[in-house]
């Protein structure tokens, strides 16, 4: 905690040392809002010197919160209870009504059993489950610190307590701001400065909605599993990816069970630590049973253990633990599983037998590398350059070590995929790294299920070779027909094939199988984004409101969905300027108001920003931003700051399509450069090239996408007949470019006011969903 007492307007945490995390949650979205926070899970220890600070910042503070939970029911002793105790202390000291004492429950704990002072039931109490605020709380915090509000005296006990803001009906889930860094990303996506990247199965309040889910949970089965995270109960600090890497692996072995419906990782890593009941766990993943499972590795031996509860009985129907030398590791993985089909009943092929009897390495140190770089893969975005380097260095050492690990070899070569699909290196000496390594892993393990899915992923990522990309997943379904990955695989080739109402059925069944996957979910929405399915793209967008509780991305995005279909900017307008004036001045906020000033037209603000150089995320490279932002400065006759903006990315891009020919991205951003620049003919040269060698008959997606970069170029250089005639084309098929989005485009401010411009984006035909 923090050596000064001297705010008049601090906040004192007190909580039990487990209750860490949530309790870090509350501090950083309550700092995030400009409240000081006095919290420091660092420092929770006793002595006499430690004592006098303590009774200093709860004599000082304005508020003070204790946090019950679980925890702290289950402690009859405790140094949080001796700061609960110096805080009614100084209650007795206070005038009747001052506020002081906010109590917060971040659990299930009922109020009328709680262990706590009695002057805690004398006040309202708020339920912040995980540590989640809302916006009412928050506003509830700074109102008290202003002096602007009464605290609520508890007129009886009650399990909620009236305080509480109720379950949730219409309200959007509160805030947490950790995810700032995704709002440049939100806003570069949703006016159209670039296409969103596709994930790899990988304020005050906002108007209030209510999230609909897309489709009903799938019904309980009696052979329906969730694997909860395991617990890390190793002493090594950098143990947590062997932990994460055996809960995949056991996960990924029993979803080959055919009769076993296993709910994905993507789904169960959001329960990690939580204090849910195991009921309710179940009811919201749709499931009959939970695994719960916990490894601990010390040198060279691991201990494992995992128990399989039903979970609405509470009955534990199978537990075991398993005490193994390291090299056994794949032993337990396959004895695990194989108890539980036994526990569940299912029966197990010969082939799923073999499957789960397999050993892919014998090297320890191999395996551990593997999984380092699956888990870098699993945490970051699939377009990250930084990422993709780490994982690339570490599935390289894995095959270093063993040559026969076949997945690693397979993982090696999705990275190099990856790489290639977004532009970050396709150059001939990569795809022949990746064609190398993805034909060891096939010549080590031709018919190994999870060696079949990394060929497809290849196949799809590196060549678009969507035949043989298909044909793994098809090959997968039939395999596993309850694992919902085959069908969004299957999902994301077809809109590149152009064929969207198979590409939606399949996305859709895959959300259907796995209803709490956000990366299915954001697929689902991109897939009905494309074909204008107004009411899926809300309903989905809302799904993710629910899924992602404070996320501002997402709530950016709520915030825009309405702009998308109308054009009407006043809500994502009215967002921004309910944001707390101190997060407003952040730079990722900042950023996100830059480029929401070009759509409005607002020059004087967009150029107050610009000249502010606010920061980029890495979802988004600087020449994107560079290149919206110069087309802002034209639209304005500003030829002297477009070039300005530019100019520093035109050597490297030139360097780059030399070196990388097939680089359709840089050949994109290199072309409007060029137009930019009033090098027209070159501009207008690299854009026909990329859509000859990039068509909508080899990707629906990008080829679109790459179209409509062809249009600003036109646009910008002056041709007007071709540029109209290419957006006409773009909105008679499925491509995430909107009327709204055309209409404030500032690369096509030339078009505006020509009459067939003008009949184009008021054709009500041309913003009607496809499908």
């Amino acid at each position: 905690m923090p050596e000064s007492t001297t705010s008049a307007r601090a906040v004192f945490l007190s909580y039990a040392r487990e209750d860490a995390e949530p309790v870090r949650r509350i501090a950083d979205a309550l700092r995030a809002f400009g409240v000081e926070v006095w919290f420091d899970q660092n420092e929770l220890r006793g002595g006499d010197a430690w004592d006098t600070k303590i009774r200093t910042q709860i004599r000082t503070c304005t508020l003070c919160l204790p946090i019950i939970s679980a925890t702290t029911q289950a402690r009859g002793e405790g140094y949080f209870r001796r700061e609960w105790k110096f805080a009614v202390e100084r209650t007795h000291d206070m005038a009747a009504g001052v506020p002081f004492l906010l109590p917060v429950v971040i659990d299930d704990t009922p109020e009328s059993e709680a262990l706590v002072p009695e002057e805690f039931m004398r006040v309202q109490w708020t339920r912040l489950p995980n540590g989640v605020l809302t916006p009412q709380f928050i506003e509830q915090v700074k109102k008290l610190l202003d002096g602007k509000a009464q605290p609520a005296v508890r007129s009886r006990p009650t399990e909620r307590g009236e305080g509480t803001p109720p379950p949730k009906k219409k309200s959007i889930p509160g805030w947490t701001w950790g995810a700032l860094t995704a709002v440049a990303v939100g806003v570069a996506a949703a006016i159209g400065i670039f296409r969103k990247a596709e994930p790899v199965p990988v304020p005050p309040p906002a108007p209030a909605v209510e999230a609909k889910p897309a489709a009903p949970a799938p019904r309980l089965s009696d052979k329906s599993i969730a694997v909860l995270p395991f617990t890390n109960m190793s002493e090594e600090k950098d143990s947590a990816f062997f932990t994460d890497g055996m809960h995949e692996d056991i996960l990924t072995n029993l979803a080959l069970v055919r009769e076993l419906r296993v709910v994905s990782r993507t789904s169960v890593m959001s329960y990690r630590g939580t204090q849910k009941p195991m009921k309710q766990i179940a009811q919201e993943l749709g499931v009959t049973y939970i695994l719960e499972g916990s490894v601990r590795r010390v040198g060279n031996k691991v201990r494992v253990t995992g128990q399989l509860i039903h979970a609405a009985s509470d009955e534990h129907v199978w537990a075991q633990a398993y005490d193994r030398d390291l090299t056994d590791i794949f032993t337990i993985q396959s004895e695990l599983s194989r108890q539980i089909a036994a526990a569940l009943q299912a029966a197990l092929s010969p082939e799923e037998k073999a499957f789960l009897a397999r050993k892919p390495t014998d090297n320890p140190a191999a395996y551990d590398a593997y999984l380092k770089g699956r888990g870098t893969r699993n945490r970051s975005p699939t377009a990250s350059r930084a990422a993709l380097q780490s994982a690339e260095e570490s599935f390289r050492t894995a095959v270093e070590l063993d040559p026969n690990f076949a997945a690693a070899w397979g993982e090696l070569a999705v990275v190099h995929a990856l790489r290639i699909f977004w532009g970050l290196d396709a150059s001939p000496a990569r795809r022949a790294q990746g064609d190398a390594a993805i034909a060891q892993a096939v010549r080590l393990a031709p018919e190994a299920p999870d060696i079949g899915r990394l060929i497809g992923t290849y196949a799809y990522y590196a060549n678009r070779d969507y035949a043989r990309a298909t044909e793994q997943y098809e090959k997968a379904i039939r395999l596993q027909p309850n694992d919902p990955t085959g069908y969004i695989s299957l999902g994301l080739i077809q809109r590149r094939q152009g064929r969207w109402t198979e590409s939606l059925a399949n996305m859709r069944k895959a959300v259907e199988l796995d209803p709490g996957n956000i990366s299915y979910v954001r697929n689902l929405l991109s897939a009905a984004s494309y074909c204008r399915r107004w009411d899926e793209i809300l309903t989905m967008q809302q799904r993710l409101v629910a899924l992602l509780p404070g996320d501002i991305r997402e709530l950016w995005f709520l915030s825009l969905r309405d702009w998308e279909r109308t054009g009407d900017t006043r809500k994502p307008s009215e967002f921004l300027a309910r944001l707390d004036p101190a997060v407003r001045e952040t730079d990722l906020v900042k950023f996100v108001r830059h480029n929401w000033a070009i759509v409005r037209d607002d020059y004087a603000e967009f150029k107050r920003l610009d000249e502010g150089k606010p920061s980029y995320p890495d979802e988004v490279p600087p020449v994107i931003t560079a290149i919206y932002t110069a087309a802002c400065y034209l639209a304005h006759g500003d030829q002297a700051a477009a070039r300005a903006r530019v100019e520093p990315f035109v050597a490297p891009l030139r360097t780059q399509v030399a070196a990388e020919p097939e680089n359709y991205h840089a050949l994109s951003y290199l072309g409007q450069i060029e137009a930019i620049l009033g090098n027209s003919a070159e501009g207008l040269r690299l854009l026909n090239q990329v859509i000859t060698q990039m068509p909508e008959t080899r990707d629906a997606m990008d080829g679109g996408g790459y179209r409509y970069d062809l249009a600003t170029v036109c646009a910008l250089t002056g041709d007007r007949d071709r540029a109209i005639a290419e957006l006409a084309a773009l909105l008679g098929k499925p491509t995430e470019v909107y009327v709204a989005s055309i209409r404030t485009d500032p690369a096509f401010a030339r078009l505006r006011g020509d009459p067939r411009f003008e009949a184009l984006l008021n054709d009500p035909k041309n913003n009607a969903p496809l499908f």
